[in-house]
């Protein structure tokens, strides 16, 4: 069986395999094209809302104004440049990638404590300039590294390999994560404190495997939102320019890997917010097939969508996080029973043969024209190591993103209904707001949007990838925009700089498909650029294939510190 043949059979299989896990029936495709065409009248009824209150100014937003506002609403829904790119050389002892890092701590050429009182002294500077951080444990990462060393130790002089392959390393992650003895904010002040009994699945997983955590990451309060501002514990910046955003709602995640405070970042994906901060800060962020990472224990935003998935500073440390982190816990029943590849082993595949699909609709509408080229030099750099460039046409491109939003704000607002009705007053407005919305969503479009995945998601890759294997396009379609212009009351551009940052990205939260963003360069304001590369779904390996070819030919931005 051919690359080609193997991946067909892979996405009709993984078709139903998504539909199980999301417990929706297969319908036919009459039923997909009226699914796109309703959903989108429903939604761009709440996004007139949101043009409402995203420009308006916080003064503005009192807690007796959103409530009647959404619920008369709810009556009216009808039925890069040519800049030189540095190369991250893992040589470089600051930005060396995990991998290498773990591999001179299992030789003893570094030790871990040593790396952590690095990574501390990286952590709090990277606060100074970002505010990535909303704690960090300092002393308990620093018994964590001289335990490590001690393991190291003794496997040494055993003359053994240590059974944890991230023995020593450092890592931090969104504050959305179940920590024993600790209580999660999800980037807000309106919960009252839960103290954890338990670790989330990922990060327990994370810790079997050696890690150290060096604290919790900042975050869009309760995820909602891709800029990086935050009202209750303040906005994360850039790590290029703090004049900048850093991408969310994973925005500590992307600006703690692009400082190189910690080696790697579990985030999560609703509409992007791994992407997106990956793209903005130059490194390399992976949303995984919906079902392949368990997400017990880590904060619900909407369970149909909600993915977690990993940012790094290389492809191979994207492979070895999501080895360590994919597979069924037994109790995320939404989580796939497949078993788990080791996905290092399709990094050195190569593109030879592979087809790179290069949408003619939707994607590259409207690009900045430095994005444009960034992205063109990307498809040369495919074309050049063997790959077969091929325009396709994505089925229901432009409704995508918006029915995706009905699900996600339907099942926020099922998610935070007590919440807001007790402690609504705590939430900052926006949030308030967007966690609202969808009391302005009739449940029927919620259960059309929700049954149209599995029929959308087979006409797309009965069209996609039937002629390709990897789909190429911008992670956003335009620059990173500056912290003022995407601030509350930043005016009338402020719903369409909005609406930029998912526009790419969230199309695949809603098929549920695997998506990279990786590095493609720099502005002609020293700002990176990234290009998403979406595969099949469950077919990550060959997704992270194209990924490390990619970064072959074009290699990241050294870190912004």
């Amino acid at each position: 069986m051919t690359r080609r043949d193997s991946a067909s059979s892979l996405s009709a299989a993984a078709v139903l395999e998504i539909a199980r896990l999301n417990g929706v029936p297969v319908d036919d495709e009459a039923m997909a094209a009226r699914i796109a065409a309703g959903g989108s009248a429903a939604v761009a009824a709440v996004n007139a809302l949101h043009r409402q209150i995203d420009g308006a100014r916080l003064s503005d937003v009192e807690p007796s104004d959103y409530l009647p506002t959404l619920e008369s609403l709810a009556a009216k829904v009808p039925g890069t440049s040519s800049r030189d790119v540095g190369s991250r050389g893992v040589k470089d002892s600051e930005g060396a990638d995990l991998v290498s890092t773990a591999e001179r701590l299992v030789a003893g050429e570094l030790r871990s404590a040593d790396l952590v009182r690095t990574a501390l002294a990286s952590a709090e500077r990277a606060e100074a300039r970002t505010h990535c951080f909303l704690s960090l444990d300092k002393e308990r990462a620093l018994r964590a590294a001289e335990l490590a060393d001690a393991l190291l130790d003794d496997a040494r002089r055993l003359g053994r390999e240590p059974l944890a392959p991230l023995l020593g390393i450092p890592l931090a992650h969104k504050d959305m994560f179940d920590r024993v003895g600790r209580a999660a904010t999800f980037g807000s002040k309106a919960l009252e404190p839960v103290v954890a009994s338990r670790n989330a699945t990922v990060l327990q997983r994370l810790e079997v495997a050696g890690s150290i955590s060096l604290g919790t990451l900042n975050m869009a309060e309760f995820a909602l939102g891709a800029t990086g501002h935050n009202a209750a514990w303040g906005d994360c910046r850039n790590a290029w320019n703090p004049d900048y955003i850093s991408g969310g709602s994973s925005s500590g995640s992307g600006a703690v890997v692009a400082c190189g405070a910690a080696f790697a970042s579990l985030g999560s994906d609703t509409g992007g917010s791994v992407r997106i901060p990956a793209s903005v800060q130059g490194v390399f962020g992976l949303k995984p097939t919906y079902g392949l990472l368990p997400r017990t224990g880590s904060m619900k935003l909407s369970p149909s969508i909600d993915v977690l998935g990993p940012i790094t500073r290389s492809v191979r440390d994207l492979a070895l996080i999501l080895k360590i982190v994919a597979g069924s816990d037994g109790e995320d029943a939404q989580c796939s029973m497949r078993p788990v590849p080791n996905y290092a082993d399709a990094l050195g595949l190569g593109v030879e043969g592979l087809r790179i699909g290069v949408p003619k609709n939707h994607f590259f509408d409207r690009l900045d024209p430095q994005i444009r080229f960034a992205c063109e030099r990307s498809l040369a750099s495919f074309e050049a190591a063997g790959a077969q460039l091929v325009e396709v046409e994505v089925p229901f491109a432009a409704h995508l993103a918006e029915l995706s939003r009905a699900i996600v704000y339907s099942e926020a607002t099922a998610v935070h209904g007590e919440t807001l009705r007790s402690r609504g007053t705590k939430y900052s407005p926006q949030v308030r707001v967007r966690a609202s919305t969808g009391l302005a969503i009739p449940g029927t479009h919620y259960l059309e949007a929700l049954q149209g995945r599995i029929p959308l998601l087979q006409r797309f890759v009965k069209d996609v990838f039937s002629r390709c294997e990897i789909l190429l396009t911008p992670t956003l379609p335009i620059r990173v925009p500056r912290r003022d212009e995407t601030d509350v009351g930043a005016g009338t551009r402020l719903w369409e700089v909005l609406g930029d940052l998912v526009r790419c990205t969230a199309p695949f939260n809603y098929l549920g498909l695997p998506a990279i963003s990786v590095p493609a360069g720099l502005d002609d304001q020293g700002l990176p650029i990234g290009v998403q590369l979406v595969g099949a779904p469950f077919d990550e390996p060959t997704l992270l294939a194209a990924a490390a070819a990619h970064e072959l030919a074009l290699p990241p931005p050294k870190l912004a510190n």
